[in-house]
């Protein structure tokens, strides 16, 4: 072990070294201080803390001052803070302390809410985050990829991610796609020879990078580079990290839009007529500002938080762990789910069912040449070599000369062994990759179209009662230095090996739900076609049209929009063409889905709305995923699904209730303002109704949503959402302009008592009609969650009450005579009858399409 000395932070980094990857292993371990051993443990937090952590985006640790700050950042909040300035400014001080309690109010609750939430899903993220194996006092220790430091000596293997900039010390046949840095649209093979000072990054053989990943092989690296300092970190400014924007995010910022343009015209317009008619002009900006924070749902950001928190968890204790948040919503949208079949719909657990010679004979040479193959690749491991392993020993006096790895392109590996004095090349793969490939049969007779015509007979047959299987064959080779893909040429087809992996026990049934949910699911697969036809028609799923790999190649983009959306199966497809598929069902306006666990399903994974794999995938399979399983299964995944529609639903719930309430209130005090020759509520009452009627909504979080709202995929429509604005918050008007009129005709009241009638109706009907739009249903066939229920009962209470407190004075409201607030109560009962009234027919109209 290398000893480590304290003052080895002042040594040169290789990075400033000049070119480092043209310097042998042993001089990069004196600059970094570092041997083949590792770091010790010691050394390695010093340096982390010093250094700091192996990451890109400088993700800050969750932080009480952080939450708080969030909260108070918001434009509206900062909106009402300069009015409670320009109140104190203007002397008009019991306005200033009603906006400053209402801030400290809204402020305390939503980053107590928020900051519970940013905790648990720290919690959930620390369960999926990326690690890497290294070496820490000799030992293997797996780390999370942050921790990481120069120094460092990390193992590496097929699907691994590189967690840092490194180079490579040890390789044994070890590809990575570096196409993220490079543009290299097939693995590089990366070895431990140092590349000139001079070559380029595309020619540095011997280095690895941050964000590539191990498509085949193994190795040992040194890391010279974390974080920022990475070749990827010194471009990040100009890569595209950020996640493409969610169907759930668009939706919610076109919302800001049509939100944040009704509200600057009602403003606007009301704060220069109100100038035109000679208002004072601190007391006429005080109630334009408090017109504009009272139509904006300014909870919205905190109960999208809560919401998508709680969603989080729910998810979480039915076996999905959410990666991002915003995904949430986009699960329960998505309409077509794309996956393999081999774990999902199958048990995933693959036996060796037989080794047969050409003539579909059981074949003892077959086996023998099987377990040759398996036992000695070292490339991308494979269930398939498991199960052969587990059917047999391999002989124990082989000697490997060479192995030519697995690749997705071949679909087929190879090792060549000694073989007397010459060499033997023995192939196995897929089917059809391998027999054409052969030229001869087992007794080196050449393969005649009759005895070609006989083996595939074999393969269809077999491949149509869902056996997997693949071919061996082999081809005598003389000694020599290095092999390669170009002798997998001329071979003699020995025999199939074939497989099976059963129908997963109650899959029909989940599949039958998903449909129910309006969730169509297309299998997409490397496997043969007459496999994935079997397995497909095993499960229930539709097999009437399927396109092969080669059919994809021959599609033209437009031509394969349309003939994705009407495809059940894809079958002998290769990575590039799953996520080619995805592009196109989006495309037609499909929410898409994708499961996948392998390093070949990361590209469709980046593609899809929402992307799932498993805690046991590869690591850049889990790192391209918003969900991760904790088991293979359709049916958490159905969990999922209707656990992100609930989270949608009562997202949606919010946004309705206070916008179309909202809407009508600002609208019948934007109206009032103009006749009446006192102002309808002062800006603190407005505020205070404001933050009132958004207490109960905190509670939407945990609502009961309805069946019906979880049996279809629901996006965002601002053209839905702006009708039932318009409607209900016009029907609010119609109430509001009612209680005006008697208040001022028929008891003749002054301001203070049109104020506190006036808040005491407009609050009760918002509180109302939180509980009626929430629910498609009749109001008494739905009940509410019990926090929303119980806390809109509270605070319908307090308002009743509020006029007869010791400080109503102070807030402007005097006590009401029982005529009057008999009066308001039963304009709300009304006014909740005719929104019930018009929640029937505005969703007939709806689903009439009108």
């Amino acid at each position: 072990m290398v000893k480590r000395r304290a003052a080895a932070h002042s040594r040169p980094s290789p990075k400033a070294a000049g070119a480092w990857w043209s310097l042998p292993a042993d001089d990069l371990y004196r600059m970094l201080d570092s041997g083949a051993a590792g770091l010790g443990k010691a050394e390695a937090r010093r340096r982390r803390k010093a250094g700091g952590a192996n990451e890109l985006d400088g993700a800050r640790p969750l932080t009480r001052l952080r939450v708080l700050w969030g909260q108070l950042r918001n434009p509206l909040m900062l909106l009402l803070l300069f009015a409670a300035g320009a109140s104190m400014a203007t002397g008009q001080w019991i306005d200033a302390v009603i906006v400053l309690a209402i801030v400290a109010i809204s402020v305390g609750i939503g980053y107590s809410r928020e900051y519970r939430a940013g905790l648990a899903v720290a919690r959930l993220r620390a369960r999926v985050q990326a690690r890497a194996r290294v070496l820490r006092d000799g030992q293997v220790a797996s780390l999370p990829t942050r921790d990481i430091v120069p120094g460092d000596v990390v193992l590496l293997a097929a699907g691994s991610l590189v967690p840092a900039d490194a180079v490579v010390i040890e390789a044994t046949d070890l590809f990575v796609n570096q196409a993220v840095l490079t543009g290299e649209s097939v693995p590089v093979e990366k070895t431990a020879t140092p590349a000139a000072a001079a070559a380029t990054l595309i020619e540095r053989g011997n280095c690895l990078w941050l964000g590539t990943n191990v498509r085949s092989g193994t190795g040992r690296a040194l890391v010279v580079a974390t974080g920022r300092d990475t070749e990827y970190g010194s471009i990040a400014r100009r890569l595209t990290l950020r996640p493409p924007e969610t169907e759930f995010e668009r939706g919610t910022r076109r919302f800001g839009y049509l939100l944040t343009s009704a509200m600057l015209v009602i403003v606007l317009c009301v704060f220069v007529i109100n100038m035109l008619m000679g208002r004072p002009p601190a007391e006429t900006f005080l109630f334009s500002v408090a017109l504009a924070v009272g139509l904006s749902p300014e909870l919205l950001p905190a109960i999208l938080s809560v919401n998508l928190a709680r969603g989080a968890q729910m998810m979480a204790e039915r076996g999905v762990l959410v990666r991002r948040l915003n995904a949430i919503e986009n699960l329960g949208s998505v309409d077509i789910l794309c996956t393999d079949k081999t774990g999902t719909l199958t048990e995933g657990v693959v036996r060796l069912d037989g080794a047969y010679g050409a003539g579909g004979a059981a074949d003892a040479e077959v086996l023998r040449l099987a377990l040759c193959n398996a036992a000695l690749q070292t490339g991308l491991g494979s269930p398939l070599d498991e199960a052969i392993l587990q059917a047999g020993a391999p002989p124990g006096n082989l000697r490997k000369l060479e192995e030519i790895p697995y690749d997705f392109v071949r679909k087929r590996l190879s090792v060549v062994v000694e073989d007397g004095d010459g060499a033997l090349l023995i192939t196995k793969g897929a089917f059809r990759q391998v027999f054409d490939a052969c030229a001869f049969g087992p007794d080196a007779a050449p393969l005649v179209p009759a005895a070609r015509a006989a083996i595939e007979a074999r393969f269809e047959e077999w491949s149509r009662e869902g056996v997997r299987v693949l071919a061996l064959a082999t081809r005598a080779l003389p000694r020599r230095a290095d092999y390669g893909p170009d002798d997998e040429v001329g071979l003699a087809f020995r025999g199939f090996l074939a497989f099976v992996d059963r129908p997963k026990e109650g899959v029909t049934k989940t599949i039958g739900e998903l449909g129910a949910l309006g969730v169509s699911i297309k299998l997409i697969t490397g496997d043969a076609k007459l496999v994935a036809l079997h397995v497909a028609r095993a499960v229930g799923l539709g097999a009437e049209r399927v396109l092969t790999g080669d059919d994809l190649d021959r599609l033209p983009d437009e031509a394969l929009w349309r003939t994705a959306e009407q495809t059940d199966l894809f079958v002998e497809v290769d990575p590039n063409q799953k996520e080619r598929i995805i592009l196109a069902l989006k495309r037609t306006g499909h929410v898409v889905g994708f499961l996948g666990d392998g390093v070949n399903d990361a590209p469709a994974m980046h593609a899809a709305d929402a992307s799932l794999s498993v805690e046991s995938a590869v690591d850049v399979a889990r790192e391209a995923a918003d969900f991760v399983l904790l088991q293979r299964d359709l049916d958490v995944i159905r969990a999922g699904i209707e656990e992100g529609r609930r989270t949608f639903a009562n997202t949606l719930k919010y946004v309705l209730t206070t916008t179309s309430a909202n809407l009508g209130n600002m609208i019948s005090m934007a109206v009032a303002s103009l006749v009446l020759p006192f102002l309808p509520l002062l800006a603190g009452q407005i505020l205070l109704n404001n933050f009132l009627s958004d207490i109960p909504a905190l509670g939407i979080a945990a609502d009961r949503v309805d069946a019906e709202l979880v049996q279809r995929p629901r996006r965002w429509s601002m053209r839905f959402i702006g009708r039932f604005m318009v409607e209900f918050g016009l029907l609010s008007s119609v109430f509001d302009f009612l209680t005006f009129g008697l208040l001022l005709y028929l008891w003749r009241a002054q301001a203070e008592t049109f104020r506190t009638g006036w808040f005491i109706e407009s609050l009760l009907s918002e509180l109302l009609v939180a509980l009626i739009v929430r629910t498609r249903r009749p109001l008494l066939r739905s009940r509410p969650g019990s926090l929303l229920l119980w806390s809109t009962v509270g605070v319908a209470v307090l308002t009743l009450v509020l006029p007869y407190l010791p400080l109503a004075g102070w807030l402007g409201f005097v006590p009401l005579p029982p005529s009057i607030l008999g009066a308001i109560v039963l304009i709300t009962v009304l006014y909740t009858a005719a929104a019930e009234a018009t929640k029937s027919h505005f969703y007939r109209s709806a689903e009439r399409g009108q």
